[in-house]
């Protein structure tokens, strides 16, 4: 991969984007790197969490690389154009569906596709100057893109999303941390220290157990009921117990 850094330790991964010249903006090849890694994960069983940071940029990432990228993809023909929209917000889709918890470190700006890197992860540490925005809307598009009108309502009600996802105004570590978008607020220098803590503390479980929590959970925020809901970890709960069984 040109645009990542991957390294491998105790059954964690470290994937750091490294297109920080560009603010770790996505283009094309950005795009395909990500998506062949998500895949390649999907049935990796030699790691159990993933952490993400944004390396030596300025900032977490910058969103879509509007100087190259987003003029490609107005250019092309409707169809090539929506296939293009369609692979990228299909990555956040992957970071659900890979077995591994996603920890992202974020760091200064994370803004539209960056956003919804955090939005996508499991767990979100960031530091004092993290700030996010849903960018899209600022550049002519709609609010809602990349998956942000599905999973910010979900992370911090409705009426705190609608006004970010209308407005693209920033979201301040703070308000992240009091709107429960946040799992902990620690100095920069910190936070890949506080991933690699509660990644140990995870990878010391049962790795089916950590693989069909997070199952559940992602399948449970759509689930119709109470009782859906239950079917679910039941399921779950005797997998688990019968997987012990036959050890």
């Amino acid at each position: 991969m040109e645009n990542f850094i991957y390294k491998v330790k105790d059954r964690v991964g470290y994937l750091t984007l490294n297109r920080w010249d560009k603010y770790n903006a996505f283009d094309k090849q950005m795009v395909k790197e990500f998506e062949s890694f998500l895949k390649d994960r999907m049935y990796d069983s030699s790691i159990g969490v993933l952490v993400i940071d944004g390396g030596e940029s300025k900032g977490f990432c910058a969103g879509l690389d509007t100087e190259t990228y987003a003029n490609e993809i107005f250019a092309m023909q409707p169809v090539d154009a929506y296939d293009a929209q369609a692979r990228m917000s299909r990555l956040f889709l992957a970071m659900r569906r890979i077995p591994q918890p996603i920890i992202s470190c974020v760091h200064g700006a994370a803004a539209g596709i960056g956003f919804s890197l955090a939005m996508a992860s499991d767990i979100r540490i960031m530091s004092e100057d993290a700030r996010f925005s849903a960018a899209y809307i600022n550049i002519g598009l709609g609010g809602a893109d990349m998956s942000s009108s599905y999973f910010l309502p979900r992370l911090i009600g409705s009426g705190r999303a609608n006004e970010y996802l209308l407005t693209g105004n920033w979201m301040s570590s703070e308000d992240a941390m009091n709107l429960g978008f946040g799992s902990k607020r620690v100095p920069k220098e910190d936070i890949l220290k506080e991933a690699e803590t509660i990644a140990q503390i995870m990878i010391s479980k049962s790795p089916m157990g950590i693989r069909m929590t997070k199952e559940a959970i992602n399948a449970n925020i759509d689930v119709g009921g109470l009782e859906a809901a239950l079917q679910i970890e039941d399921r779950n709960q005797m997998m688990i117990a019968y997987t012990f069984r036959m050890k």
